[in-house]
């Protein structure tokens, strides 16, 4: 008998930053920005992103809309299993207050969900330090 995992389920953050775009694009879509907040070390091959998390290692593939201010990763790991989850960073200028508002995208399995906001959570008070807002 095969048991089928339920699927990872979608969940979305939003926070309001005082930054400006061009500091806070650079924090969400270059190796040097996201190893600032995001991971212990990050490099690029392509469009490849290596994350490294104390000695650890998770690839993923970049792919982002600059028109739309969104960087999307999707995980190499789901990408050989045709899963269609991914996470993603994006933000926007509110057009009448200039805020920046920084929203985040991610998938968990159903019972990891709360852990998985928890650690988004973390890294967005690391993004929030490194940007010193």
């Amino acid at each position: 008998m095969t048991t089928t995992m339920p699927a990872k389920v979608k969940f979305e953050l939003e926070y309001l930053l005082k930054t400006s775009p061009k500091v806070l694009e650079t924090m969400l879509s270059t190796p040097s920005g996201l190893s600032e907040w995001f991971a212990d070390n990050v490099n690029i091959k392509g469009d490849v992103f290596t994350f490294i998390w104390e000695g650890s290692e998770q690839e993923a593939r970049f792919n982002h809309d600059k028109v739309h201010h969104r960087y999307r990763f999707q995980w190499l790991e789901d990408e050989e299993e045709d899963n269609d989850c991914f996470f993603e960073l994006s933000y926007e200028v509110d057009p009448m207050t200039k805020a920046v508002i920084f929203r985040l995208s991610d998938f968990a399995d159903p019972e990891e969900i709360d852990d998985a906001k928890l650690l988004w959570e973390q890294q967005v008070v690391d993004l929030r330090r490194t940007l010193g807002c």
